[in-house]
């Protein structure tokens, strides 16, 4: 059973700040539910944990506390922020004042509704006792762990990690595996930190997407037959492009990374076989574009791949073009007259998720001057790119929970397949959110909403989903166990592990 974490608004890094909404007598923690983490005195964790919040800049404040000590039962947190401290912010007018602390104050009440949440039941009511001291330790000792990194307290880090080290095993329960992955982060970061009186952390060496292994590519391979994430993208993708190339003679998919390398293009197998069965004569020829830096691999794929069309009937030409989503130029694509262009992005686009936008903005430009019939977005969904570093650990925590979760629900506890999936795929995501910052931090996931508002922004328009009935199908057919979930949002689709939303699809027109 995986531990559920708050997820706050506030981590969407361009989610505007309300100014309303903040009585502190109100509290949301009976919305979310902490399985095994129970009977636990709550005025023992707020006595003990005052949480520290952060931005990007290294600056830190602290926000002090007040318990209220009377009955145990009707025990309650309340929040103070000292006004004084607004004359600390010199140059600042009123509202940005309040702007600025109301930004802290939310930030510090989602890690704080968190930690009371522990309390909490079971999703069907019921308290257990197994475990639960084990396990609220474990979540004291993380969310500590991660403030005193968050401080550059180098010391007090270290005796948590110690601690942590000793508890979070990899072949322990599903909690205690992904906290061996935030510890391997939070150690990452910690190697970082730059002493007091400076800003910011080092630059890191580690680029996720420059770790081409046959460990990593072997867990690549596991994950996609263990788990229905990249299948789902797949699926959705395929029937959306079939859509679009209905009654067409020149098509053309431009896929954005060939879904992180895997073998044998098992996307575009399926799609060429759709396109060889479709009613009516199939296309005289289909072009694939694969885009990305392993120009080897994607080259095998593609002689692959023309193998396989060649067998069907299909007339099928693969090119590669070699560039980083990043330095990608409209030339790079070519175009032929009269053909019907398809883009496919799966688990890509967050990548070039930046700060100043400038970059994914670009992309974006390129791929509509392309003039797409279709745009297939598939992104893990979930915000992990907001501006507080203790937003960002909360909200990963969450995920990441979810996923083991289903994990250990699938996988026997020392199958080695589940080992491989966890230590060498999910904990790379993992220690890249929480370790890295600046151009080193690629995992920027965000949420479907905030995707909505980027696409938009860039002239695209939604083209919902109807399939929502196939999908479901589709899901029961596969051999995963029971847990996952398939709902329609907003004409998305996302695929969810008991409720909580793991992967979302979204598709697009100029």
């Amino acid at each position: 059973m995986a531990y559920s974490f708050l997820a706050h608004p506030l981590y969407d890094n361009e989610q505007n700040v309300q100014l309303s909404g903040l009585d502190s007598s109100s509290s949301s923690v009976s919305c979310y539910s902490f399985p095994h983490l129970q009977n636990v005195d709550v005025n023992d964790v707020a006595s003990t944990w005052i949480p520290t919040l952060s931005d990007e800049s290294g600056s830190y404040k602290r926000l002090k506390r007040t318990t209220s000590m009377g009955d145990k039962s009707s025990s309650t947190i309340s929040r103070t922020i000292s006004t004084s401290s607004l004359n600390s912010l010199p140059g600042l007018h009123i509202r940005d004042h309040i702007k600025t602390y109301t930004q802290r104050y939310l930030a510090a009440e989602g890690v704080q509704e968190a930690t009371l949440a522990i309390s909490g039941q079971d999703y069907d009511g019921e308290t257990k006792d197994d475990g639960v001291a084990d396990g609220m330790r474990l979540v004291q000792l993380l969310i500590s762990c991660a403030e005193a990194v968050a401080c550059r307290d180098k010391t007090h880090a270290s005796v948590l990690l110690a601690e942590l080290r000793a508890n979070a095993l990899v072949f322990g329960s599903s909690f205690q595996r992904v906290a061996s992955c935030f510890v391997q982060g939070l150690t990452d970061r910690l190697a970082l930190v730059q002493p007091l009186g400076t800003v910011g952390l080092t630059s890191a060496t580690m680029n996720i997407m420059d770790i081409a292994s046959e460990k990593k590519e072997e867990a690549l391979r596991l994950v996609y037959e263990v788990c229905p994430h990249i299948q789902f993208g797949h699926f959705v993708a395929n029937l959306s492009i079939l859509e679009a190339f209905e009654g067409e003679k020149f098509v053309h998919v431009v896929d954005l990374g060939m879904s992180l390398g895997l073998p044998h293009g098992q996307q575009w197998r399926n799609l060429i076989n759709s396109l060889a069965n479709r009613t009516g004569q199939p296309p005289r020829c289909v072009r694939i574009t694969g885009v990305g830096l392993c120009i080897e691999q994607y080259q095998i794929i593609g002689d692959e791949l023309e193998a396989y069309a060649g067998s069907l009937g299909i007339n099928l030409e693969f090119s590669v073009v070699e560039s980083s989503l990043e330095n990608l130029k409209p030339e790079d694509i070519k175009l032929r007259k009269n053909e019907v262009v398809a883009i496919n992005s799966i688990l890509q686009l967050h990548c070039v998720v930046k700060e100043s936008r400038g970059a994914l903005n670009a992309v974006l430009q390129i791929i509509h001057e392309l003039s797409p019939k279709v745009l297939v977005l598939v992104e893990q969904d979930s915000s992990h790119n907001g501006p507080f570093f203790l937003g960002r650990f909360m909200e990963a925590l969450h995920y990441y929970s979810a996923i083991f979760d289903s994990l250990d629900a699938m996988l026997p506890k020392y199958d080695t397949r589940r080992a491989k999936i966890e230590q060498f795929y999910f904990a790379e995501e993992i220690k890249n959110i929480v370790s890295c910052e600046g151009p080193a931090r690629m995992e920027r996931h965000e949420r479907v909403d905030q995707w909505r508002r980027r696409m938009s922004r860039a002239g695209f328009q939604p083209a919902p989903i109807k399939m929502i009935a196939r999908a479901k199908e589709w899901l029961g057919k596969l051999e995963f166990c029971e847990g996952y979930t398939i709902v329609e949002e907003k004409g998305c689709l996302v695929l969810g592990w008991k409720s909580k939303p793991i992967v979302a699809a979204s598709c697009w027109k100029c």
